[in-house]
C-alpha cells in the first residue's frame, strides 16, 4: 500500500514538516491516524462500482485513496488550498478521484452549486449510479453537510460520517431526551439515523479536545413520502423548537399570528389530539410531521383564498 493510504501521525508531521506548514484547527483539520478506523469506515459504505461518493474534507487524501479502490467515482472537496496540494499528490494516479478546491457549502443551508453540478455530472455518466456521503468531516461544517444533503433531491442512498460525539448523539436523540429539537426531528423524518461507534481523540492527529462518533444515515423513503411540503416542514420544527420550553400552542399562535387566529391554532391541535399543555421537545417525529402537514393545508388554503 502507498505511503499515502497510511496515514500514521508520524508520516503526517513528516509531510507538514516538509511542505512546511501547519493543520489548521480553525477548519477542524483532525486527520484520522487510525488505519482500522478508516477501513471501517469504509467498510460501513458498502461501496462498489455503482457508487458516486463525496468526500468533504479531502485533507491530506488519506480516506480519498482507500474510498476510489472501491467506488466508481469520488468527488472530494477541500477548502483549504494547502490540504488541496497534499490530496492532488496523494491521488495523482487516481483518475476516477475529481478534487475541488473550494467550499462545499454555498451558504448555511445550501450545498455549493458547484458541487452539486459535478455529483450530477458523475451520477450521469453510467445509469443505475447513487450517491453516497463518505467523510471524515471537518466538525465546523458538519451539521449543514449533512442536513442540506438531506435537503436536496440528489439521490443519495447511505451516508458514513465522523463527527463531533455530542453532535451524534443528538442526531439519533429520541423525545423527552435533553439533545432532541430541530435537527433530529428533521432528519430521522427522512433518514434511519444509526451511531455505529464512539470514537478517542487519539485516533485523530492533531488529537481535538473532544470524543467523536462514526453515524451511519439511510433513507427512510416512506417517512418522507408522509411529508407534504419538506421546505415547510423544515422551516415548521427550526422555529417550533426554537422555544423548546414553551408549550406548542404559544409558539404556534406566536409562528403563525398573521396568518392564523388563537381559535384555528386550537381546532388544528385539537384535530391532531395535541393538549394545549404539549411542548414541542414531547412529540415524536411522526406526530410533528403530522401537524406539519396539518398547519401546511390550513395555511395553502388561506393564501389561496386572500
Amino acid at each position: 500500500m502507498k505511503d499515502a493510504a497510511r496515514q500514521t501521525r508520524t508520516y503526517l508531521m513528516r509531510l507538514f514538516k516538509k511542505h512546511g506548514f501547519n493543520p489548521r484547527t480553525d477548519l477542524g483539520q483532525n486527520f484520522l491516524i487510525d488505519l482500522n478506523i478508516v477501513e471501517y469506515i469504509v467498510e460501513r459504505a458498502h461501496l462498489d462500482e455503482r457508487d458516486v461518493v463525496l468526500e468533504v474534507g479531502s485533507g491530506t487524501g488519506g480516506m480519498t485513496t482507500f474510498l476510489a479502490q472501491q467506488a466508481a467515482a469520488v468527488v472530494s472537496v477541500e477548502y483549504d488550498s494547502n490540504m488541496y496540494q497534499l490530496a492532488r499528490e496523494a491521488t495523482a494516479d487516481l483518475e476516477n478521484v475529481t478534487l475541488m478546491n473550494c467550499d462545499a457549502l454555498k451558504n448555511k443551508n445550501n450545498l455549493a452549486p458547484a458541487v452539486i453540478e459535478k455529483i450530477e455530472e458523475k451520477l450521469a455518466e453510467e445509469p443505475g449510479r447513487r450517491l453516497k456521503l463518505i467523510s471524515n468531516l471537518p466538525f465546523n461544517i458538519a451539521t449543514p453537510i449533512v442536513s442540506n444533503l438531506v435537503a436536496t433531491n440528489l439521490p443519495w442512498e447511505r451516508m458514513v460520517v465522523t463527527i463531533q460525539l455530542e453532535l451524534g448523539q443528538r442526531m439519533a436523540s429520541r423525545p423527552n431526551e435533553s439533545q432532541y429539537g430541530a435537527l433530529p426531528v428533521w432528519l430521522q423524518a427522512q433518514c434511519w439515523v444509526k451511531f455505529l461507534k464512539r470514537l478517542p481523540p487519539t485516533v485523530f492527529w492533531p488529537r481535538p479536545q473532544v470524543f467523536s462518533a462514526i453515524v451511519q444515515l439511510v433513507p427512510n423513503i416512506s417517512r418522507r413520502r408522509s411529508i407534504e411540503d419538506r421546505p415547510f416542514f423544515h422551516d415548521f420544527v427550526r422555529r417550533l423548537f426554537q422555544q423548546r420550553r414553551k408549550f406548542l400552542r404559544s409558539v404556534a399562535v406566536g409562528m403563525y399570528r398573521k396568518e392564523l387566529s388563537k381559535p384555528e391554532v386550537d381546532q388544528i391541535l385539537a384535530e391532531a389530539n395535541i393538549i394545549t399543555e404539549t411542548r414541542a421537545e414531547q412529540l415524536d417525529v411522526d406526530t410533528l410531521v403530522d401537524l406539519s402537514n396539518r398547519f401546511y393545508r390550513v395555511l395553502s388554503k388561506e393564501a389561496v383564498t386572500e
